[in-house]
């Protein structure tokens, strides 16, 4: 299958709703049947699941155009994915965030355990969607000053190699031969002219216009790079954060071990350290100090606590995991209504304290999702069971699916191997019949052994082109164009898929 085309109408960034990257592409001007016409670009199938997740993106649009009085009673509908492992669940909703730019979070529901156990409590997941929210943001804004950023650093990178000759500096260190003339006479006109006046006293017009043209000259030999080996003397500063456990092993001391370091972090001094760098090096740190300070962090906080509350993504994997108590199991899997009832408020909308403040949880998505093998959705207590209205069940993928996902998705796996093994030279050609192999063996594989849906061809692949890879840089220029047809791939693993015993173990 050919690779779609990106979809025409892309939406566009609007100030009504926040001012993000150009790069981000927000939704507000695509349609649900365009929306799944994005997502088909990476997922095959599945087309129920692309259409709830597009519906309810939609709603989120339309929510924040209606009436004011009427924006806030209006609810996100969750969403409940029920379908085999490797059908496509967290990547349907991992697109999807990456296409709104919406702060996305994917959880196990089994790493958290009810309050009053040792473990992870419920609300340490919206805080980690805030602190995920916060990078995307600050990532978003130093982005937007980059070139900024870029030009102060080097002319604090010419500060370092060409100091004012009214300062008490040594001369600096690596400079350039054909300026240390220069920077000589520089020194001893300024020490001249400097004799007597006060500190305040204005430069001599001739001393400045010297001091002018060797900086002019030291920042052409920079922006060629002829300067990136030398050595600079530069001043860097870094908290002085003491590592600190609080009562370890009680209940929820991850997060509050956290909440007190990133309080001493805030409250302690930093510490100054003198290093000697290379230019190459030290530019990145002068890159990276410019970015903090032209970031505002109170902007980037406020922006990520909107985008959280109104755009926020959590997906919860393994939701049947926690279905009830097993009679078979027993330790912490007595916990499992306790989840459920103390995810309830969460999903419902409650507000958690973060670090960055308090956060509602009215409008974030919630896309849980599981296999539910030996569980069904009625098994959640019934108050959870409703605040997940949209329900989907993912097929099972089907040989067609296999064959569709080697070539279809811009990201396929086929794409991959070419493109990594032509590092080396060699040049994959995939035959029609070769991949039609391939899927065959993938889809014959999942029904004589576990099912694990697309992966099987990760590792189906990994194996049948472990030879060439591990031989690539060694093949000889008439042994660099590998053909796989139908013949190679049976040559490679039919030995495999015949021997029941060994295809549990290799495939």
């Amino acid at each position: 299958m050919d690779e779609m085309q990106p979809t025409g109408a892309m939406a566009m960034t609007t100030a009504r709703d926040f001012d993000a990257s150009a790069s981000i592409r927000l939704v507000e001007e695509m349609s649900p049947r365009q929306i799944v016409a994005e997502l088909d670009r990476y997922i095959v199938g599945q087309q129920a699941a692309k259409r709830a997740v597009a519906l309810a993106v939609r709603n989120r649009v339309r929510r924040r155009l209606a009436s004011e009085d009427l924006r806030d009673e209006i609810y996100p509908k969750n969403i409940l994915m029920i379908g085999p492992t490797g059908c496509g669940k967290t990547e349907i909703a991992r697109r999807l965030a990456r296409l709104t730019g919406a702060p996305f979070l994917k959880v196990e529901a089994t790493k958290y355990t009810e309050v009053g156990y040792v473990g992870r409590d419920v609300e340490s997941m919206v805080r980690d969607l805030v602190a995920s929210a916060v990078n995307l943001v600050r990532k978003e804004y130093r982005e937007r000053v980059k070139e900024q950023a870029a030009a102060g650093a080097r002319e604090r990178l010419l500060d370092l190699l060409l100091p004012s000759s009214r300062s008490n500096e040594a001369r600096p260190q690596g400079a350039a031969p054909d300026l240390l003339r220069t920077l000589s006479g520089l020194s001893q006109v300024g020490a001249q002219a400097n004799a007597g006046l006060k500190a305040d006293a204005p430069r001599d017009p001739a001393e400045e216009e010297r001091r002018l043209q060797a900086r002019d000259l030291m920042a052409r030999k920079l922006d060629a790079g002829e300067l990136e080996e030398r050595e600079v003397e530069l001043e860097t500063q870094s908290a002085a954060l003491p590592m600190v456990q609080v009562l370890s092993g009680g209940p929820n001391m991850e997060d509050l071990d956290m909440q007190v370091q990133n309080m001493l972090g805030d409250l302690l001094p930093r510490k100054s350290k003198r290093r000697r760098l290379s230019i190459h090096d030290a530019r990145r740190v002068l890159i990276e100090e410019e970015l903090d300070r032209l970031v505002d962090a109170d902007k980037v906080q406020s922006e990520a606590i909107r985008r959280s509350e109104q755009m926020g993504v959590i997906f919860i994997d393994e939701m049947d995991k926690i279905c009830g108590r097993s009679q078979m199991h027993a330790g912490a899997d007595v916990s499992r209504e306790g989840v459920q009832r103390d995810l309830l408020p969460i999903v419902e909308g409650a507000t958690v304290n973060t670090r960055q403040g308090p956060i509602k949880t009215d409008h974030i998505l919630f896309i849980a999702a599981g296999a539910f093998h030996s569980a069904k959705p009625s098994d959640l207590i019934p108050e959870l069971q409703g605040r997940f209205p949209i329900r989907v069940e993912l097929e099972k993928l089907s040989e067609s699916d296999f064959r569709q996902i080697l070539t279809g998705p811009r990201n396929s796996l086929t794409r991959q191997a070419q493109a990594l093994l032509s590092v080396d030279g060699v040049v994959l050609d995939f035959c029609e019949d070769g991949l039609d192999e391939i899927a065959a063996f993938a889809f014959r594989v999942n029904e004589t052994t576990e099912n694990i849906g697309a992966r099987r061809l990760h590792t189906i692949m990994e194996r049948l082109l472990e030879e060439v890879s591990f031989d690539a840089p060694e093949l000889n220029e008439d042994q660099k164009r590998v053909r796989i047809d139908r013949a190679f791939v049976q040559l490679r693993l039919k030995e495999v898929v015949e021997n029941q015993d060994l295809s549990r173990y290799i495939l």
